[in-house]
C-alpha cells in the first residue's frame, strides 16, 4: 500500500488547517477510506501522547482520531514547544532532543529532513491516503531556504498543496493572491486549489470572490466553506484559544478561576468544564483578580513551571489564591499547576534555563526536582475516593513530601499527586482528568452543581462527524482526491 497525498496549507497562522484536515479526514475515513494525518514540523504546548510512547501536537491526535487510528510519532516528527520568546524545546519523533534557539533552529532545520522524509514515508506505506497540514503560512518566504513544513516539504515529497483562506478575518482575496505574487515559481506550481474558510453570510455575495481569486493565481476553487461553531468545542492547539473573551454564563452554579499564564500548556484540560452548561471558567490574565465568590482556582500545566510561577508572584495571583484558600476554597493543580503548589521547585540541570531553586506558594507540602527523564505515559487508576480515572502523564520532575502520603490517585501500580490535610488543595500530574465523565461529576458535585450527565466523548466524535459531513456539503472532496497524488 502507498498512500495517495494531499498537502493543505495556509495564508497565514490560524487560517483553520487543523480543523479542515480532521474534517476531511474524518468525511475520507467515512467514504472507506484508511486516511493518515501527518504535519512535518508544528510549534505548540498543547501536545498529546501517543501509543508508541512519545508526543505529537494535539492537532494531529485530533485528526487521528477524526480517522479512527491510534496517535504515532510519527504524525507530528518535529514539534517545537516554546519555552521563551526566543526559544523552544525540540520534540524528535516523539522524544526530546534538546533546546534551540529561534536562530539556531534555522541551521538545524536542514538535518532533521531526514527524519520528517523517514516518518512521512512509514505513514505512506500504511494508508490509502495521508493528509498533511502545513504551519503557519506559505508566504513566508524569508524562511524558505531551509524550510521543512510548507514548500520545503512539498517539493521535497513532491505532494499537490491546497491553500487555505480566512475571510473572517478580511482580505482574503489579497491574501490568497498575495501568495501566489511572492512565492518562487517552482513553489507556486505545488498549489492546485484553494479554500475559502470561516465564510460568513449568503455564498452567492462571494461568487465573483471566487472567480477573483482564480482568475489572479489560476489555481482551482475547491470550495467556499461556511464558519463552523462547534469547532470552539474540539480541543484547541493554539494557545490564542485560552485568552478568547467568553460571555457570563447567566445561572452557573460554579465559578472556577484559571490564570492563563505566559507558557500555559495542555490547556485542552480545560474544555470538559467549559462544556458544562453549570460552569462558568473565569480565565484570568496576569494582571486581573481572583473573584471572591470563585469555588475553585484551577492552576493548569505549563512548558516553563518555574518562570510562570515567579509570574504568577508577580502579579500578586499567589496573595489572591492564598487568601480563597483562607476563605475557604479549593485549589487543583495539574502537572506544573501540581508543581507550582508545593515548598519548592528545583531545576539544578537548568531544563528550563537557568540553574535554579525557587519557592512556591507552600499549598502542599511536597518539594519538587526537575530531573530525570520526560515521562509520558497513558494511565488509568482509581482516584483518592474510588472513582475510575483515566489520562496521561507529560512532566519532567518529580516530586516527595508529607502531602504524598495522601495521594490524589493510584494509576500504572504507583501513587500519584498529594492533598493538604483538610483536603482543600490537591495536586495531580494526571492530564485528561475532566474527560472523564466521573470524575468531572465527582468535582463538580463537591463544588455545589449538578453535572449535565453528559458522554464528553461521545460528543466530541458527535462534532466530527457534523465537521465531515460540513465539508462533503460545502467542499469538492470529489475533486481533491483527484488532485491527490
Amino acid at each position: 500500500m502507498v498512500a495517495r497525498v494531499l498537502m493543505f496549507q495556509g495564508t497565514g497562522s490560524d487560517v483553520g488547517k487543523s480543523l479542515v484536515v480532521a474534517g476531511l479526514a474524518r468525511a475520507f475515513t467515512l467514504r472507506g477510506l484508511r486516511v493518515l494525518p501527518f504535519k512535518p514540523q508544528n510549534m505548540s504546548n498543547n501536545a498529546a501522547v501517543t501509543e508508541d510512547g512519545g508526543e505529537i501536537g494535539r492537532a494531529q491526535a485530533l485528526q487521528a482520531r477524526a480517522a479512527g487510528v491510534s496517535p504515532s510519532v510519527h504524525m507530528n516528527p518535529i514539534l517545537l514547544k516554546p519555552q521563551s520568546e526566543v526559544g523552544a524545546q525540540l520534540v524528535v519523533q516523539g522524544r526530546v532532543s534538546g533546546n534551540a534557539k529561534a536562530v539556531e533552529y534555522q541551521t538545524i532545520k536542514p538535518t532533521l529532513m531526514p527524519r520528517v522524509m523517514e516518518s512521512f514515508g512509514i505513514l505512506k506505506e500504511q494508508a490509502d491516503l495521508v493528509l498533511v497540514e502545513g504551519a503557519g503560512s506559505a508566504s513566508e518566504v524569508n524562511l524558505r531556504r531551509n524550510d521543512i513544513a510548507n514548500m520545503g516539504f512539498a517539493r521535497e515529497a513532491d505532494v499537490p498543496v491546497i491553500l487555505i483562506g480566512d475571510i473572517d478575518r478580511g482580505g482574503v482575496i489579497a491574501s490568497i493572491a498575495g501568495t501566489k505574487l511572492v512565492l518562487p515559481e517552482d513553489d507556486a506550481r505545488m498549489i492546485e486549489g484553494f479554500i475559502v474558510n470561516r465564510f460568513r453570510g449568503d455564498p452567492s455575495l462571494f461568487a465573483d470572490g471566487m472567480a477573483t481569486i482564480s482568475s489572479l493565481t489560476g489555481w482551482q476553487a475547491i470550495g467556499l466553506l461556511p464558519f463552523f461553531a462547534d469547532a470552539v468545542r474540539l480541543p484547541a492547539e493554539d494557545a490564542l484559544g485560552v485568552h478568547v473573551e467568553r460571555t457570563r454564563k447567566i445561572g452557573a452554579k460554579v465559578r472556577i478561576a484559571v490564570p492563563i499564564l505566559p507558557h500555559v500548556s495542555n490547556f485542552d484540560d480545560l474544555d470538559p468544564l467549559e462544556a458544562e452548561p453549570d460552569v462558568e471558567l473565569i480565565r484570568l490574565r496576569p494582571d486581573e483578580t481572583i473573584p471572591g465568590d470563585c469555588d475553585l482556582v484551577l492552576l493548569v500545566g505549563s512548558k516553563a513551571t518555574i518562570a510562570d510561577l515567579q509570574v504568577l508572584k508577580a502579579s500578586g495571583l499567589d496573595v489572591d489564591i492564598r487568601a480563597h484558600v483562607r476563605r475557604g476554597g479549593r485549589v487543583l493543580g495539574l502537572c506544573g499547576g501540581y508543581q507550582m503548589l508545593g515548598r519548592t521547585i528545583a531545576d539544578p540541570e537548568g531544563i528550563e534555563g537557568t540553574p535554579d531553586r525557587v519557592e512556591g506558594l507552600g499549598l502542599l507540602q511536597v518539594d519538587t526536582v526537575l530531573a530525570g527523564d520526560k515521562r509520558l505515559e497513558s494511565v488509568t487508576g482509581r482516584s483518592f475516593d474510588d472513582e475510575p480515572l483515566h489520562g496521561y502523564e507529560m512532566h519532567i520532575g518529580r516530586t516527595k513530601g508529607p502531602d504524598c502520603g495522601r495521594p490524589f490517585a493510584e494509576f500504572s501500580g504507583s501513587a500519584d499527586g498529594a492533598m493538604s490535610a483538610d483536603g482543600q488543595v490537591v495536586g495531580t500530574y494526571l492530564h485528561g482528568l475532566f474527560t472523564n465523565d466521573r470524575q468531572r461529576t465527582a468535582w463538580l458535585r463537591r463544588l455545589g452543581a449538578e453535572p449535565a450527565g453528559m458522554d464528553y466523548e461521545a460528543g466530541i466524535d458527535a462534532i466530527l462527524d457534523r465537521l465531515a459531513a460540513h465539508m462533503e456539503q460545502h467542499l469538492d472532496l470529489t475533486g481533491l482526491l483527484r488532485l491527490a497524488r
